[in-house]
């Protein structure tokens, strides 16, 4: 089983779509800086994770996330205040 989830930095204006296999040890990585992205916007929270049933699958589903009508979606339904 694989995740496409959704982070939103705790201290910038800022999101990361990824995909795991395990969400609890990917947003540990984010938040102790093993990547050079989203080391820079630290803290991170998931608000959004959906499961998909392979890999192949989580990365088309990222892909459409960061589409513009991916981002879009996100905009209407996950980060709508």
């Amino acid at each position: 089983m694989y995740y496409v989830y959704v982070l939103k930095s705790k201290i910038a204006k800022k999101s990361y779509v990824g995909l795991t296999n395990n969400v609890k040890r990917r947003l540990l990585e984010h938040n102790t800086g093993k990547d050079t992205y989203t080391k820079r916007y630290k803290p991170w929270i998931v608000i959004y994770f959906e499961s998909v049933e392979d890999r192949v699958k989580a990365r088309e589903r990222e892909k459409y996330f960061k589409s513009s009508r991916g981002r879009r979606f996100l905009k209407q339904n996950i980060f709508k205040n």
